[in-house]
């Protein structure tokens, strides 16, 4: 691979960072909603509401906690991923790097 396709790689590289960087903000901002959430039903007596769309129903608070446990936890595995596929792209983008400079 010549320096031209290397140095293309690299910003090939950089785009993908940059977007898992934003992916993984979205999925934290989430988390935090959720585990917000979590708190605010611990709080409240047994009637709990869900808002569905525009309209709102009574729901069990169980129920509620479960989903949001079930939630927090595909968050938690989806930051998970995006930081083994940020760590992947750093090194590849440092290694190229180190080609580049000799």
């Amino acid at each position: 691979m010549d320096d031209s396709q290397k140095i293309q790689e690299l910003g090939m590289i950089e785009q993908n960072l940059q977007s898992i960087l934003f992916q993984k903000q979205a999925f934290e901002m989430e988390l935090d909603e959720t585990l917000s959430a979590i708190r605010e039903v611990e709080k409240t007596g047994e009637e709990v509401y869900k808002v569905i769309g525009q309209i709102m129903i009574k729901t069990e608070k169980s129920r509620i906690k479960n989903e949001l446990s079930e939630k927090k936890k595909i968050l938690e595995l989806r930051i998970g991923s995006i930081d083994k596929q940020n760590e992947i792209l750093e090194k590849k983008l440092e290694k190229i790097r180190k080609e580049l400079e000799k």
